[in-house]
């Protein structure tokens, strides 16, 4: 063999060549590597047409056939025009119950649509914060929201990792852009708006919009958007930014970064302006044009939102806050990546070992909850035997009590019984005499009248 090193009766001399020759044929290795690393990729001129151009063509007929999906979640207090500005952004009428003002808790009501517009297929779904801000204490108002956008991510990942997948057709309900409403009142953001937004903002794509700007003035409105522009990034809140990487909307998405908040107005109702119907709002004084970008931001933030930026939201949602969340949730269930200077794992061996940590975890809880149990009837029996103890010394001093009084009622008895006896013999006593003193009575006249005879 070309590597095998001879030993014995080669001598010193022989063992000295087979390393000189390994030591050579190393570097010839080495050198081969490093000259395919360097290599570069040849390019070849096509004879004709051969077709893989078309791909992209392809792609676009396989995702207008299979449909899109898009998700808005809307954050807002009650009243604030969340329902009226997605029935403007779609220009429809979506079935949605009036909130209350007296809702307990925020609770998120999610509804689903199948728009189409040409040819395109789009699965529409709006979530609703149905009681956001309508309570004394708002402390814990954005919990139920995380909780929703998390479990969205939950059933995406159960269904990612599961052995039998159907992601071509699963309904995918994963949060790709929330509207966070703020209202015009007052000269920056409250505190539930800051709180909500920064615990939101690893989560989800968030684009704030003023709701009903046509109640402030147009230079109160301006110093409003700096103003709420100047506290987020005090505050570290990352809002989404339209992207501009790619040159076809490099310089429109750059133009509409710096009109962040938008301040939008909504109407489904058409008022003739001219000799052309329009949305708009009609006022005493005028009316408020919804697509005249001179008196709101309606128009941008469609723009933004549906046709330029619709597919980098989406794309954002699942490349950078589900990657976090997969990422979170997989190291905590034991799974690392391989470096190249790390040891390689085995997903079985993982397994296994958590499964052993959780089994003991299970039998440690279940131990405690038994040695609970254990102490639990210990207390009991002890707290019975106590209740049996007063109980017993409770009937033993109504038995000696029971005896008392029935000693008593017995004396009384014979008591009344030689009273009875008494009375009975003076009654005999007097019924006697009373019976003597009569027959006297009665004789006395009869002996008159013997003697008067004689």
């Amino acid at each position: 063999m070309l590597l095998g090193l001879k030993g014995g009766d080669g001598g010193e001399g022989t063992w000295q060549k087979d390393v000189s020759n390994l030591f050579l044929l190393l570097i010839f290795l080495f050198h081969l590597i490093f000259t395919a690393q360097n290599e570069e990729k040849r390019n070849l001129e096509l004879g004709g047409h051969v077709g893989f151009d078309s791909l992209p063509d392809q792609l676009v007929s396989k995702s207008v056939a299979q449909g899109f999906c898009f998700n808005i979640l809307c954050v807002g207090e009650t009243g604030i025009g969340k329902s009226t500005l997605m029935n403007t952004l779609f220009n429809t009428t979506f079935e949605n119950e009036e909130a209350s003002h007296y809702e307990s808790e925020v609770h998120l009501r999610p509804q689903t649509y199948d728009l189409q517009e040409s040819n395109v297929n789009l699965k529409l779904t709006i979530v609703h914060t149905v009681g956001f801000g309508d309570q004394i204490n708002r402390e814990q108002s954005y919990k139920p929201i995380l909780e929703y956008i998390d479990a969205q991510f939950e059933s995406y990942l159960e269904e990612e990792l599961k052995i039998k997948r159907s992601l071509f057709n699963y309904h995918d309900t994963r949060i790709h852009i929330c509207l966070y409403f703020i209202a015009p009142t007052g000269h920056s953001l409250k505190s539930l708006d800051l709180v909500t937004m920064k615990k939101l903002d690893s989560k989800v794509n968030i684009i704030p919009v003023i709701a009903k700007a046509d109640t402030v003035s147009k230079s109160e409105l301006d110093k409003l958007k700096i103003k709420i522009m100047s506290e987020l990034v005090s505050n570290g809140v990352q809002i989404y930014q339209f992207p501009t990487e790619d040159e076809a909307v490099a310089e429109i998405n750059s133009s509409m970064n710096s009109h962040l908040p938008f301040a939008v107005v909504g109407s489904l109702e058409d008022i003739k302006v001219g000799n052309k119907m329009v949305k708009a709002r009609l006022y005493p004084w005028g009316s408020v044009q919804v697509e005249n970008e001179n008196h709101c931001d309606f128009v941008k933030l469609r723009e933004m939102l549906l046709r330029v930026n619709m597919e980098d939201l989406r794309e954002q949602t699942h490349a950078r806050h589900y990657e976090l969340y997969r990422r979170c949730k997989l190291e905590e269930m034991g799974f690392k990546d391989t470096d190249p200077d790390s040891q390689s794992f085995s997903l079985q061996e993982t397994y296994e070992s958590k499964r052993k940590e959780f089994l003991l975890e299970l039998q440690r809880k279940e131990e405690e909850m038994r040695q609970m149990f254990v102490n639990k009837v210990k207390e009991t029996e002890a707290e019975l035997k106590e209740k049996e103890k007063e109980l017993h010394d409770r009937f033993e001093q109504l038995k000696r009590m029971h005896q008392d009084e029935k000693r008593n009622l017995e004396e009384k008895r014979r008591e009344l019984e030689e009273e009875m006896n008494a009375f009975n013999r003076r009654k005999v006593a007097a019924e006697t005499l009373m019976g003597q003193a009569l027959q006297g009575c009665s004789q006395q006249p009869f002996k008159k009248d013997k003697d008067k005879k004689k």
